[in-house]
């Protein structure tokens, strides 16, 4: 028996529900209460927007590039100085990717497990490079490390050359994709909390093994994530590289500023044989990111 209010509680209705244009099915998923016209309309014009702007550019540059014939395609790859565009382009990918995983693995740590001054700020820098253009970020690498620059002269004196090779082309990429891998991870790191890492700690873990058997398998999903995306990005830089690259044929050009000096002489066909090799980047990165969704999806599924 559960005690009747005393008469002199008045009881007072529930307020009314707010009217909701989402309604949910009986397997759980919501449908909206639009009409299927306005439904179809508004697929259509993202299907519209997506094949405007999306496959038909994708599209025509294959149709370009095969334009010639499969032995102007051919040509235009094996050609030495496409080799020496591609061959620097997956080196400077090679060492700028396992840097920026380690930074963000190192951000994301720092700013979801630790309390300190300057948080917000930090934060801040890390997305400096989404708001600065690539083009002025290589000048100020000019700025910085060029013949005529602060540390020029002393560089000029060890024998160190920066600007216009190599060292300037892994800065100038570092800057401009350093942010990718932190910013998958921190929103990640910070809705999964910090209670599985205290009961490790309880049980005994020392760091690394917090780290290893904790830590990394619950960020895993969203460090391949950035991993895929800052590989893409890296191979496709062109604005910071081409300041700090000289443009030198052969030695200091990428992928993106072989393909620009390919098209600036009217070898169309030989530019987009080159560009469908970053295309063929841009899908494998979408596959892997797919793949990588049904991965989580089936390990959440078995964990349940």
């Amino acid at each position: 028996m559960y005690p009747t209010p005393p008469d002199s509680v008045t009881l007072t209705a529930a307020p009314a529900p707010v009217p909701n244009t989402k309604q949910s099915n009986h397997s759980g998923h919501a449908v909206t209460t639009e009409s299927l016209r306005v439904q179809h309309i508004l697929i259509g014009i993202v299907l519209l927007f997506i094949t405007l702007v999306l496959l038909l550019p994708l599209v025509s540059i294959f149709v370009q590039a095969f334009k010639r014939g499969a032995d102007v395609f051919v040509a235009a790859l094996t050609d030495p100085d496409a080799w020496s565009a591609i061959r620097l382009t997956l080196l400077t990918a090679l060492v700028v990717v396992p840097l920026n995983a380690l930074f963000g693995v190192a951000a994301a740590w720092c700013i979801t497990k630790f309390t300190f001054r300057g948080k917000q700020l930090l934060i801040s820098l890390i997305d400096v490079p989404f708001s600065v253009s690539p083009v002025i970020a290589g000048f100020v690498f000019v700025l910085l490390f060029g013949a005529h620059g602060w540390f020029g002269t002393w560089l000029s004196e060890q024998g160190i050359s920066i600007i216009f090779s190599w060292p300037g082309i892994i800065l100038g990429t570092l800057f401009v994709t350093f942010p990718f891998v932190a910013r998958e991870l921190i929103p990640l790191m910070q809705s999964q909390g910090i209670q599985e890492e205290e009961a490790a700690i309880t049980l005994g873990a020392n760091g690394w093994k917090l780290f290893w058997r904790v830590a990394l398998p619950n960020m895993k999903w969203g460090l391949l994530y950035g991993i895929v995306i800052c590989n893409a990005r890296a191979m496709g830089e062109f604005g910071a590289v081409s300041v700090v690259s000289g443009h030198i044929r052969g030695e200091t050009n990428t992928m993106p500023l072989h393909i620009e000096i390919l098209y600036n002489e009217y070898q169309f066909s030989a530019a987009f044989a080159v560009a469908t090799l970053l295309v063929l980047v841009a899908c494998a990165t979408l596959i892997l990111q797919h793949w990588f969704d049904l991965l989580r999806q089936r390990q959440q599924q078995d964990a349940r």
